[in-house]
């Protein structure tokens, strides 16, 4: 670990950066000055009543940059000072970007006291402010700030409130941003908090020496440096009240003498509910716990810490999370060697500061930051004594940073530093809550005299302390037999992996869907059925003409007329005809149920007539009535206008595919192939379509039907290579050796430059045994991959080694694509399912490795596991990608359906969640908003599987994403929206049989017992396999009293 070499013994703001500046190896950017004008200050008077002249010094990083003049105070306590003064910033000098992230410009307003004669004028200190440089980190150029003054204490025997009695009105600026577009944007602001130690170790007392009580987070750079943060001055408070919340976070200076002036403006510790906190005994059984232990003894610091990343220390603290999540915050007590006034031997000065107790160390998972949108981790954290073994497995930190800075952490008992104070001016004032918390110790201490063991570690002997620290025994570590845990914050300016952006999806469902041509308007009742009728009998007619016409012909006579003879010789034919052919009574039988049609509807007889006569009359009736009616048709039948088709609804190319793939994900391969066949039918010349269908046919292992689809797509065109290379696949597979080397001695020919096509020859020599030809083919592969990377200017960049073609990607989340030639053949091969050279590849691809396997392989090895239901090894799988990659969507998408095959339906919603939380898409997130979708409505989150399922029809609608929304809006009780989405399945999709339920219940509630009763059927015909469904719609239909044609 490298330490910064301005890190050198004496008062903090120089001990320790307060900040890192966490520079990158960028080219030394010139000085930038800081301009602060303090213009006035008001109600003075609230401090002092009798001020009457003043002046302001402003101080910055330990330097004063200058006095006002001395201004008369106003009678209404205003002062007008329009001092303006400077600093310069300079990433490489003393005044860097770290110290304007963690250090204020300090205020202080000193009053002039009139002077007696042949004396000194004397000046004494009214009340301190301090200013935020923040903003100038977060692209501002100027602000102007009404900063709170509060009062110093006259003396330490007087307490003062802790409110401020006044202001100052100050305002910054620089000439130009002291950050650039790119810092600004690549950048980021890292803020660490510590709170507190609860439940210390029983040893921790106020007698004996005083002790400071110390914590140091290590937080990485560019390239391999790291900067600590060093927390020190920790309060030991007695067992009391809890502390409040909220409460100010504060500074970390030494040269403050008005307390109040210590908090942070605007910055507050605000607490919140033990469960949704990030860290440990976050549980309901530790809740007990924390409460006794927050009222208990404790260590309180309440100070952040501040550090500026720029954009290559933004990468470096990415990458060092993914490679371990777990970081180390030492702790430990240290023994304050006093201030002497006389000079102090290098021999003593030793034995007092290079001495620690108590080591420990909190164990901080950062994981958590790598998930889209989080940019604050807070909790509590259990302490354990620190033993390097343990420290090294855990965290992968060598070394303790309390060892390594030994020679800085040079600590002496003295009070603050004001410089250009009067040495009266400059003794340590405590505040108020400090003395009240010394009083308290004082009368506690003969209750807390009992002391336990404490294992003590000389810095000065590092073999002898490694050897104490790991034969330490369980008795001998305090921390964890009080259960100490720390609680801290870390919080970043922008997330590290940014979350995407919801667009409102609330609006109504029919907006959504795309629009449709109307259907023609359908009648119900003896409307219909008159309509029918004439629908029959004009069908008739034409069949009669047709008849006419093949045995009388289409010529009339001479004359143009046909004499009544002539005509009922014709007639008797025709009936003779009619008979003969069965015709007749063909036609009998289609009229006979519309009669009935209009008997039912139009008369509304459906039971026996009582009487004889009432029947004949009946049929007199009904006699003239179906004459005049077939009169009115056969008139239509010559002017009739044609009437408008029923639209059909074509699915285009894309649509049909994703429906193919719903139904082989689901495992609903009948109907799978449906699709795939109706692709087929409306254009058996596309080649893709017969890959599609071959490839189906691989993932049920039909080799032969495969083959058979992918020589069909070579017939189209001879010369495409992907159907070349898919017979030579296929062949192998069912050990047809001589026609695979044609095809791939074909493909390799036609397209010299394709990369696939060598490492696939490749693999079918050395299946042969032909192990020069297949090293040929390697690297002819080889070559070509490495053109390609240097044609797209990328070849300096990526490190090209004698087995494998490779590019590190500085950031794990960014670079996805295959890299290799054998994870580029993989990748085509897993589009078409064909496992077995899928193995092959993946088992080069691990031999070629130097540094290990990467996120790809174990990603496609993990689902050709998931194909194989080798759950346990897709779980390993996945878990090593998680490793490599964490912020990648697709190994979030494939553990989420890993765990949804698993019915682990928790687990599989947080990684489905996760996946649509990241900027960039997942290769498959239709079918993760589906399965998500899903989860939700079983746990009946419905609004949120509406929001799921919208998302899903926005990326790609299907019949099963308006089912989702459908039937979430109808959970929802929304029957507009409802109806709306499932009408829109029901076009896509019209054999869906849990369609037809949920608009038969839609149906059922809206008292619509025709179209109830007709989704009914449809549903049962179509065979609903939704049990719970179907008893639901039962009983419906019971409680409505209608539905169910058999009622």
């Amino acid at each position: 670990m490298e330490v910064p070499a301005e890190l050198a013994a004496g008062e903090e703001s120089s001990a320790l950066p307060a900040a890192a500046a966490l520079p990158s190896e960028s080219q030394p950017t010139p000085a930038k000055p800081v301009q602060i004008t303090v213009v006035t200050a008001q109600e003075l008077k609230t401090i002092k009543g009798d001020v009457s002249a003043t002046l302001v010094r402003v101080e910055y990083n330990g330097a004063i940059l200058g006095d006002s003049s001395k201004t008369d105070v106003l009678p209404d306590g205003t002062a007008n000072y329009n001092f303006m003064t400077s600093f310069e910033c300079n990433p490489d000098g003393p005044n860097s970007l770290a110290d304007v992230a963690q250090k204020p410009v300090l205020l202080t307003v000193i009053e002039v006291l009139q002077k007696e004669k042949k004396q000194k004028e004397k000046t004494v200190p009214l009340g301190q402010a301090v200013v935020d440089l923040l903003p100038l980190l977060q692209g501002q150029c100027s602000f102007k700030v009404s900063a709170p003054l509060y009062a110093v204490p006259p003396s330490p025997l007087e307490s003062l409130h802790p409110e401020a009695k006044g202001g100052l009105e100050v305002t910054v600026c620089t000439e130009e941003p002291l950050l650039s577009a790119a810092q600004l944007s690549n950048g980021n602001l890292l803020s660490v908090t510590l709170e507190a130690a609860y439940s210390v170790p029983e040893a921790f007392l106020p007698s004996g020496p005083p002790h400071n009580y110390m914590a140091c987070l290590q937080v990485p750079a560019a390239g391999e440096k790291e900067f600590p943060l060093l927390f020190k001055n920790g309060i030991l408070k007695l067992a009391g009240e809890k502390e409040p919340f909220p409460r100010p976070k504060k500074w970390s200076l030494a040269n403050i003498m008005a307390p109040g002036a210590l908090n942070i403006p605007e910055s507050f510790i605000v607490g919140g509910p033990y469960e949704d906190e990030d860290g440990e005994l976050n549980k309901r059984e530790d809740r007990e716990f924390r409460i006794q232990a927050e009222s208990m003894k404790r260590i309180v610091w309440d100070m952040e810490k501040r550090c500026y990343l720029d954009p290559a220390a933004v990468v470096t603290l990415q990458k060092r999370i993914t490679q371990c999540q777990y970081w180390p915050v030492e702790v430990c007590r240290m023994t304050v060697a006093p201030a002497s006034k006389g000079k102090t031997s290098e021999a003593d000065k030793g034995d007092e500061d290079k001495q620690i107790f108590f080591h420990g160390v909190a164990y901080i998972n950062m994981e958590p930051l790598l998930c889209p949108g989080v940019k604050q981790i807070r909790g509590a954290f259990r302490v354990f004594t620190y033993q390097d073994n343990k420290v090294f497995e855990k965290t992968k930190c060598q070394h303790s940073v309390f060892r390594d800075l030994r020679t800085q952490l040079h600590l002496t008992k003295e009070g603050p530093w004001t410089p250009g104070i009067s040495t009266s001016l400059s003794k340590a004032f405590p505040s108020k809550t400090q003395k009240e918390d010394k009083e308290k110790i004082t009368k506690d201490k003969d209750s807390n005299r009992r002391m336990s063991s404490v294992p003590k570690i000389r810095l000065s002997d590092a073999s002898l302390e490694a050897e104490n620290i790991t034969n330490l025994s369980l008795e001998e570590q305090p921390y964890v037999e009080a259960g100490t845990f720390l609680m801290m914050e870390i919080k970043l300016d922008k997330a590290l992996v940014p979350r995407r952006l919801r667009e409102d999806l609330t609006r109504r469902v029919e907006q959504m869907i795309p629009p449709r041509p109307p259907l023609p308007p359908r009648t119900d009742g003896a409307k219909k059925a008159v309509e029918d009728y004439h629908n029959r009998v004009t069908s008739i007619a034409v069949s009669i003409l047709s008849e006419c016409r093949e045995l009388f012909g289409k010529q009339l006579p001479d004359g143009g007329a046909t004499d009544p003879q002539t005509l009922e010789e014709q007639k008797r034919q025709l009936n003779f005809e009619l008979n003969k052919s069965g015709k007749y009574f063909a036609f009998k039988e289609q009229l006979k149920y519309a009669v009935v049609k209009i008997v039912r509807e139009k008369y509304q007889k459906t039971t026996a007539f009582e009487t004889q006569e009432e029947f004949q009359a009946f049929l007199s009736e009904l006699y003239v009535y179906l004459m005049d009616q077939m009169h009115v048709a056969l008139n239509q039948l010559l002017f009739e206008e044609a009437a408008l088709p029923v639209p059909v609804l074509r699915m285009t190319e894309e649509q049909l595919w994703l429906f193919a793939r719903e139904a082989e994900v689901n495992k609903d391969y009948e109907l799978a192939s449906v699709y795939h066949q109706k692709r087929l039918d409306q254009d058996q010349r596309n080649i893709q379509h017969w890959l599609d269908y071959g490839a189906f046919r691989l993932l049920l292992e039909e080799t032969t039907k495969a083959q058979e689809c992918f020589r069909q797509a070579l017939s189209l065109d001879p010369h495409h290579i992907q159907s070349l290379l898919l017979c030579g696949v296929v062949a192998v597979m069912l050990q047809h050796y001589a026609e695979a080397e044609i095809f791939f001695e074909s493909a390799c020919c036609l397209e010299p430059s394709s990369i696939v096509a060598w490492t696939l020859s490749g693999l079918f020599y050395e299946l042969q045994n032909n192990n020069i030809q297949a090293e040929m083919a390697f690297r002819e592969a080889k070559k070509l991959l490495k053109a390609q990377l240097a044609k797209e200017g990328e070849g300096g960049k990526r490190q090209i080694s004698a087995t494998s073609v490779r590019s590190p990607s500085p950031d794990p989340g960014l670079s996805r694509l295959p890299c290799t030639i054998f994870m580029k053949t993989v990748e085509f091969l897993m589009k078409f399912n064909a496992i077995q050279f899928v193995h092959m590849a993946l088992a080069h691809e691990l031999l070629s490795f130097q540094g290990g396997p990467s996120c790809a392989y174990y990603l496609a090895l993990a689902r050709t596991c998931l194909l194989k239901e080798d759950f346990s090894k897709c779980q390993e799988c996945l878990r090593e990608a998680v490793r490599i990659d964490p912020v990648n969507p697709n190994v979030w998408a494939q553990k989420g359906h890993l765990c949804y095959l698993k019915r682990d339906f928790g687990e599989a919603k947080e990684c489905y969640e996760r996946t649509i939380s990241f900027v960039e898409d997942a290769a498959d997130v239709h079918f993760v908003y589906l399965r998500l979708g899903s989860i939700y409505l079983e746990e009946k989150e419905f609004g949120r599987a509406k929001q799921t399922y919208l998302l899903a029809c926005k990326n790609s609608a299907s019949c099963l994403t308006w089912l989702g929304v459908g039937i979430a809006c109808y959970r929802l009780e929304e029957m507009v929206d409802a109806e709306d989405a499932l009408t829109e399945a029901n076009t896509l999709n019209n054999t869906n049989a849990e369609v037809w339920g949920y608009l038969a219940l839609i149906c059922l509630q809206g008292g619509r017992q025709r179209e109830a009763e007709q989704c009914y059927k449809y549903t049962l015909k179509l065979g609903l396999r939704n049990d719970s469904l179907l008893r639901e719609i039962h009983a419906a239909q019971q409680r409505f009293g209608f539905g169910n044609p058999a009622f």
